[in-house]
């Protein structure tokens, strides 16, 4: 073999050498390319993903995953739902090659739905139920009212108060059940503190208890009985918070301001402070001693159901509740 001959094979050795090169940096910037686009879906993905190795460490894992910290650790070996901490995950597996890819979808949300339209189903059932024999008693006792003597006088107005609570839960709970129909009229909210004051004959407690409502002689365009509803159930509310502090004494304060946008409404009470307020407004769930978890819940979807919204103070702690006023 001559020396040009070599000389030509080095080159053409050389030159495929470099080509190789070249073709392995392209298939390397492929991979970390199509590497970086895998991370990408799985990162928006909105579920927690883990790609585990043959030795079960992970290999890949989303932020959502990162957020679920030991999780991963109280997996079920079997698909299936997850509950770890507050939420309930739907978890799925999937094995290829060497690789174990883990999915967990929060489902919690849809659970709660579940669980709040069987609540609500019993909840029709037993209101349409009790309504009835409740309305026939209200009908006996009212009769009976007027026709008592001085002595059992007070036995019968406890009686009175004990048919108009049973009323209340039941039109709460058959408003939950049923869904709100807004039934808008012009009313002045002087009026909503005439329904308030009669209201709050009726409700009982024991503690010496100071109440300034303030509200405005103006005119609002508004469902009358559901929005009287929400301030009463607010009150009620403060009531029950005063109930349960350990002073004997007591003060629910209705404060109004008005903005260019809104008529807002604060509500002030000196009781104990809210224990959680994540769950304030959550249906069939209080921190109460008394209650049934609706009264909060109802009056949001009112006041929402009108374009306003109910805010929480903690310090101090107070309702307050905006409606908007509306151009004429």
């Amino acid at each position: 073999m001559s020396d040009i001959d070599i000389q030509n094979g080095l080159k053409s050795l050389i030159e495929q050498t470099y080509l190789i090169e070249r073709e392995y940096k392209n298939l390397t910037a492929s991979y970390m390319s199509l590497q970086g686009f895998i991370k990408d879906i799985v990162e928006i993905l909105p579920n927690a993903i883990w790609v585990l190795d043959e030795n079960d460490e992970i290999f890949l894992q989303n932020s959502e995953a990162q957020k679920l910290g030991k999780a991963l650790n109280f997996i079920p070996k079997d698909e299936g739902e997850l509950n770890f901490g507050s939420q309930i995950y739907l978890v799925k597996k999937v094995v290829k090659d060497d690789k174990k890819i883990i999915s967990a979808t929060d489902i919690t949300q849809e659970k709660r739905t579940e669980r709040l339209a069987s609540m609500g189903q019993v909840a029709a059932h037993l209101a349409h139920e009790i309504r009835n024999p409740i309305g026939s008693i209200s009908l006996l006792n009212s009769t009976l009212l007027k026709r008592a003597e001085p002595k059992i006088l007070p036995i019968v107005e406890q009686i009175q108060k004990g048919i108009w609570r049973v009323e209340r839960i039941i039109k709460a709970t058959l408003l939950f059940t049923k869904g709100l129909s807004i039934t808008p009229r012009e009313f002045n909210f002087l009026d909503i503190k005439s329904e308030c004051e009669e209201a709050l004959k009726f409700y009982e407690y024991s503690k010496d208890i100071n109440f300034e409502l303030n509200f405005p002689d103006a005119l609002y365009s508004g469902d009358f009985d559901l929005i009287a509803m929400v301030f009463q159930n607010i009150l009620f509310n403060a009531i029950d918070a005063i109930e349960e502090d350990e002073n004997d004494e007591g003060v629910v304060r209705l404060s109004y301001e008005k903005t260019p946008n809104e008529h807002k409404f604060i509500v002030y009470d000196s009781g104990v402070s809210i224990k959680n307020e994540n769950i304030v407004f959550e249906p069939f769930k209080t921190s109460k001693l008394k209650g049934n978890g609706l009264g909060l819940h109802l009056c949001l979807q009112i006041i929402e159901a009108h374009k306003g919204s109910i805010e929480i103070t903690l310090e101090p702690k107070t309702f307050c509740i905006n409606l908007p006023i509306k151009e004429k």
